[in-house]
């Protein structure tokens, strides 16, 4: 028999409200990168953390902080530099004296990362072992510092930006720390008539003042709406495909796109896939997953999971050309199917 949810969905419809509402705010500053806006939003209500790719000047920054200041949540920005040292991010300790006795104690003083929204802002520019310093905070919710276990208010939201890895004096991320950002997003130039906006509203007096319409009591009732988004069998294996069709050696349908790739994603894109189809679906007003939801959010997901060989350098095919033919290859489930809620693919 048919599944319903009788207690998701009424709250569900009251706090969506509220990211109408900051979808909202966040366009009163950032002109045009709709998409790039709904991908940081999937982030946020999936419980995830999310990796912004893009050449400087285009709003990254900006984006992240109009998001911030739209929550009534915690916020910090680390920039990260070649000289920040690990203690910079997570803190340290110092000796303090008390000044009635005269003893000496060692006192912790929280880093940055103790906060809710934290801005890595152009996190390629320090060395790994500074990236590596945010890996336990993003992955675990709590910081390892003189020898105790500290953990970080919740909710816990990275955002981090960075320049493409081309240019001059950047490190690239390594593997485990691209793993741990549920989404990569990229950050494309504007349209024409975008830019002539940007030109306009930034040359001008200053805009309309951002005003918080989230708070953590409801971001915390979106995480947990999404969750119980039912995903089909069907969804499921069909994600399963997606991944696996990264990975050198299988055969089948994906045996022409895995000639061209070094190495593929693992079952942490697998995860990252349903939980993001199902924020996906929840931001369109849907409470189950369709094969649509998947094929979205799938560019975002792979793109820092899979790596191109050499050949496929050579004839220039890069991950975005091979997601797209992975896309193409793997079937999806059949439309029309009934989903545990009684509603229908489409």
């Amino acid at each position: 028999m048919p599944q319903t949810m009788p207690q998701t969905k009424p709250v569900t419809e009251d706090v969506l409200r509220g990211v109408e509402a900051l979808r909202a705010q966040v366009a009163l500053r950032v002109v045009g990168q709709t998409e790039v806006v709904e991908e940081v939003l999937l982030c946020l209500l999936a419980g995830g953390h999310g990796l912004l790719e893009g050449p400087p000047g285009l709003a990254k920054t900006l984006l992240v902080r109009t998001l911030a200041q739209g929550m009534d949540l915690e916020f910090r920005r680390i920039q990260f530099t070649p000289d920040l040292m690990p203690g910079d991010v997570t803190g340290t300790e110092v000796i303090e004296e008390d000044r009635t006795t005269g003893r000496r104690a060692f006192r912790f003083l929280p880093g940055p990362v103790f906060t809710q929204i934290l801005l890595a802002d152009e996190i390629n520019r320090a060395p790994p072992k500074t990236q590596a310093a945010l890996l336990e905070a993003m992955q675990e919710g709590h910081v390892t510092a003189a020898g105790e276990t500290r953990p970080l208010p919740a909710p816990f939201f990275v955002l981090a930006t960075q320049n493409p890895i081309e240019q001059e004096g950047t490190y690239p991320l390594p593997e485990a720390q691209l793993d741990r950002f549920l989404l990569k997003i990229r950050v494309p130039y504007p349209e024409p008539g975008e830019e002539r906006e940007i030109l306009a509203a930034t040359t001008g007096g200053p805009g309309e003042a951002i005003r918080p319409v989230l708070d953590a009591p409801r971001i915390a009732a979106l995480r947990e709406a999404v969750r119980t988004i039912p995903a089909s069998e069907e969804i499921l294996d069909y994600a399963v495909r997606l991944v696996r069709g990264t990975r050198p050696g299988e055969e089948g349908e994906v045996a022409e796109i895995t000639q061209w790739l070094r190495w593929g994603a693992g079952p942490r894109a697998g995860q990252a896939m349903i939980l993001a189809g199902k924020a996906r679906a929840l931001l369109r007003g849907r409470f189950h997953v369709t094969p649509e939801d998947v094929q979205g959010v799938t560019p975002a997901v792979l793109r820092h999971r899979i790596h191109p060989g050499f050949r496929a350098e050579a004839e220039g095919m890069g991950e975005e050309a091979l997601i797209r033919r992975l896309l193409e290859v793997v079937p999806s489930p059949r439309a029309g199917r009934a989903y545990p809620n009684g509603s229908g693919v489409g």
